[in-house]
């Protein structure tokens, strides 16, 4: 199944508990992995923004709402309980614990920021979201990014041939291409064989990567990508990349991963747009969030 979302997780998460026992966060994550019937493909899936597994992620998330209702405790340092108010709840029967259900504890309302006479009758009820904070800040992130990627694109198909050679080259050094005492340069050729730029990783041009930078309308075939591995003989070069504000036909694809002798990068156009902005050519950033979390190396005590 589906990994479920951290609201679904608030009941199971209050049963697993009912026995009275004490459980670390680890043990409990592990228990309602194997009560959700999670693979472990989907146990392992990990936030786009770091390390930390989506699933434990939601458990995590779970457990600081129930426990800002006071139906769980913490009664000793890394483990966590069931309250005498988490056993009424369970009592009750729930068909399920949402973030709606959890409004009626005065304790919660003062966690999310309201008043028992915000939630009275005559307010407009609000959807409540099923993802976490750190869920829903990934998810405008990667909206954000992605709407950037489509305005770089967009400006990379209206420039001009020469300028867009240039940014090419720009970015690959950018990305590490040419070193310290390398260099880079646009050929400025119209008889060049099909290589628009290169670079040299060294001073004595010994390791040379050839570079072929199109804004092609359609998709780039088998017959160009030939073209330009046949070029770089010229230049006995043993690299090269071929850069595309467009896509490339699975023909020339399948054509790049038999080449013998050579090296061939291709990139399209949304990730040539992605690269840009990893390494910041074409872009300024404008405003950084810096996130942290609680550290358990921090708060481990030796025993003893």
């Amino acid at each position: 199944m589906a990994i479920p979302d951290f609201q679904s997780v608030m009941l199971p998460f209050l049963e697993t508990l009912q026995d009275g026992k004490e459980r670390t966060m680890r043990e409990l994550t592990e228990q309602l992995a194997l009560r959700f019937k999670l693979t472990e493909e989907e146990r392992q899936e990990h936030l786009p923004s770091g390390p930390q597994s989506l699933f434990y992620n939601r458990v995590a998330w779970a457990k600081t709402h129930l426990k800002n209702a006071l139906l769980i405790d913490n009664p000793v340092r890394g483990k966590v309980s069931i309250s005498k108010e988490g056993r009424k709840v369970l009592l009750q029967k729930p068909s399920s614990i949402n973030c709606k259900f959890l409004k009626q504890f005065p304790s919660y309302l003062k966690f999310i920021g309201h008043t028992p006479d915000q939630e009275g009758e005559g307010k407009q009820e609000t959807i409540e979201s099923t993802q976490t904070p750190l869920e829903l800040m990934d998810a405008s992130f990667n909206t954000l990014r992605k709407a950037t990627a489509e305005e770089l694109l967009a400006r990379l198909q209206t420039c001009s041939s020469a300028f867009f050679e240039q940014v090419v080259v720009r970015l690959l050094r950018a990305m590490g291409y040419g070193g310290v005492t390398g260099e880079a340069s646009v050929t400025g050729k119209s008889s060049d064989g099909g290589i628009d730029g290169i670079i040299k990783e060294d001073k004595l041009g010994l390791d040379v990567v050839c570079i072929q930078a199109k804004r092609w309308d359609g998709s780039v075939g088998r017959p160009v990508i030939q073209g330009f591995v046949g070029s770089m003989d010229y230049i006995r070069a043993k690299k090269g990349v071929i850069l595309t504000t467009s896509q490339f036909t699975k023909d020339a694809l399948d054509y790049v991963d038999r080449i013998e002798g050579k090296k061939v990068v291709l990139i399209d156009g949304p990730q040539l747009a992605n690269l840009m902005i990893e390494h910041n050519v074409g872009v300024n950033p404008t405003k950084l969030y810096e996130l942290k979390e609680v550290s358990n190396d921090f708060f481990d005590e030796d025993e003893g």
